[in-house]
């Protein structure tokens, strides 16, 4: 694709030292351009790519357009696709009712990418305080049976649920603990100061106690 100066002009404010929050600072200047956004993508590089998902017209997301923008984040390194990915989600696709209609239809996606968005919107309906959804037996069950054998992006967003699933849901509780118990993963991994470890009977927990639950 051709870059315009408007474009250009964007991209010359972009460097090494640019981060998140200033991307949202130039996100805010622009408001939403989903042709910028379209040139800002194509360029192939990581820092565009984030602020061109700021500037898209979720409106025009369809599920042709989102799989197409999946297929670019696979060019990706792991790390980096999934933050694209996980960004999408929070800046655009949970922001439009139509799009929250598609993330609900994910939970067998071809798309791992895909699949993770299902599962992280699932542990983000109860992150954030709402009343947790009645398909909690459900999915937990779901995420028993096939957690083990997930690809490891899913693997992670299937284990973050469980977590919020046993802070903020009691009954519950003892069930998670044990799948993480069972599945072992991430047990004994570091993580920086201030942040809760991914091992689930450590993250319940600490998030539990957090929160008097």
């Amino acid at each position: 694709m051709k870059i315009s100066l408007k474009a250009e002009n964007i991209l010359g404010q972009i460097n090494t030292k640019t981060n998140l929050g200033d991307l949202r600072k130039i996100a805010t200047t622009i408001k939403s351009d989903h042709d910028l956004a379209m040139e800002l993508w194509s360029t192939r590089r990581f820092f565009p790519r984030l602020l061109a998902i700021l500037i898209l017209d979720n409106k025009c997301l369809s599920q042709d357009l989102i799989n197409t923008l999946d297929m670019d984040m696979h060019t990706h390194p792991f790390d980096e696709r999934n933050q694209l990915m996980d960004w999408f989600m929070a800046n655009q696709l949970i922001k439009n009712k139509k799009t929250i209609a598609l993330i609900q239809s994910w939970e067998n996606n071809l798309s791992a990418l895909q699949r993770r968005v299902f599962w992280y919107y699932q542990a983000r309906l109860r992150w954030t305080g709402q009343t947790p959804p009645a398909n909690t037996p459900e999915l937990l069950t779901k995420i028993e049976a096939n957690i083990a054998k997930e690809e490891p992006e899913v693997q992670w967003a299937m284990n973050f649920t469980a977590g919020w699933i046993g802070v903020h849901e009691k009954q519950y509780r003892n069930r998670c603990i044990t799948l993480g118990e069972k599945t072992g993963l991430y047990k004994g991994e570091m993580v920086s100061k201030g942040c809760t470890p991914d091992y689930l009977p450590e993250f319940i927990a600490i998030e539990s106690n957090k929160r008097n639950l």
